[in-house]
């Protein structure tokens, strides 16, 4: 009875010593993706559809996600191996670049190609020219964020000195509906989907323009991994990126109504109604990208907006920082 005991204990040791890693042997662990991503939203649509219409599983990929709060900690997580890929804004990955790291992170595949935040007024602007925000309190967002960097952007391309504390940095992120809504010297706020129209749709303020549409394509949200796991996974990285070229061939062929019930399952707290007027919104502006082929002259604009923000000590160079081969393979394939 002692050496079965024993010998329980050794295989169940042996067993849970195997869990962390994901290791000890099977094929179908090798299709675990660990993937980070930046925040929540519906912005990154594509995903989700892929995720819930199980395209993934389709190719054997199982995707455990987590949400980073951030592209510093996205990029975090990947440079400690705690995540395979990031979807982040591709300021992040130059930023390594720029700073020189060897097994750096690649960009491989993109996912949305405009802004996707709208700025929300306290009253309405039927008429709203950016050149209204002039001398107005501004919550824009972190600092080095694609969010503030493209507004700034935006803002300084209709003449608007952003200088001063007016464009206000000081907010985080993921409280900057609430400090809008409570502070009364705010005069405008950026704002993602649905947040943008049930804040409207609750009285409490004004969608008066899209950062997007102003700013043009800018590759805003995209893929990154570390060069050394696209290359030791390329087969499975290629699968992850065809399930998320079928998600956006899913959102091109159906209306928002059948879009948004597919989506109800990763955001259970949102109407489908909201989630409906997100998609209309962002198909609208063409948030999504046609390919997961990133554009150098795409590249070159992100890192204009960057240098205008005060954010780049130099130039990341698009043939070292992304790697279409892949995005390249896919989109002649699927698209």
């Amino acid at each position: 009875m002692k050496k079965t005991k024993r010998l329980l204990a050794t295989v169940l040791g042996g067993l849970l010593m195997c869990l962390p890693i994901f290791g000890c042997g099977s094929n179908d662990d090798k299709k675990v993706i660990r993937l980070s991503e930046v925040t929540h939203s519906i912005f990154y649509a594509p995903l989700y559809v892929a995720l819930n219409n199980d395209y993934f599983g389709d190719y054997g990929i199982t995707i455990k996600l987590s949400n980073g709060n951030g592209a510093s900690n996205v990029m975090t997580a990947i440079a400690s191996k705690s995540a395979d890929i990031g979807l982040m804004g591709p300021e992040a990955t130059v930023y390594c670049h720029v700073e020189g790291q060897k097994d750096y992170p690649v960009i491989f595949g993109q996912l949305t190609q405009r802004d996707g935040s709208f700025l929300v007024a306290k009253n309405p602007e039927p008429n709203f020219k950016w050149s209204d925000t002039a001398g107005k309190h501004v919550l824009a967002g972190r600092k080095g964020g694609m969010p503030a960097m493209t507004l700034e952007y935006v803002m300084n391309q209709a003449g608007v000195d952003t200088s001063g504390p007016n464009f206000d940095t000081t907010v985080q992120f993921d409280v900057m509906v609430g400090a809008f809504e409570g502070n009364n010297s705010c005069d405008y706020c950026t704002m993602f989907e649905p947040v943008a129209s049930q804040f409207q749709a609750e009285g409490k303020g004004y969608i008066v323009a899209s950062v997007g549409e102003a700013s043009g394509n800018v590759p805003y949200t995209a893929f990154s991994a570390k060069k050394s796991y696209i290359k030791e996974n390329k087969e499975t990285v290629t699968d992850f990126l065809r399930a998320i070229v079928r998600g956006y061939n899913f959102i091109k062929q159906n209306d928002s109504a059948t879009v948004a019930k597919v989506l109800k399952k990763s955001f259970a707290d949102t109407s489908e109604s909201a989630i409906k007027a997100a998609i209309e919104n962002y198909s609208s502006i063409d948030a999504w990208c046609h390919s997961p082929v990133m554009k150098e002259e795409d590249f070159a604009l992100l890192q204009t907006i960057m240098a205008n923000a005060g954010s780049l000590d130099g130039r990341a160079d698009f043939n070292v920082a992304v790697d279409n081969t892949i995005a390249d393979a896919v989109a002649a394939e699927l698209l």
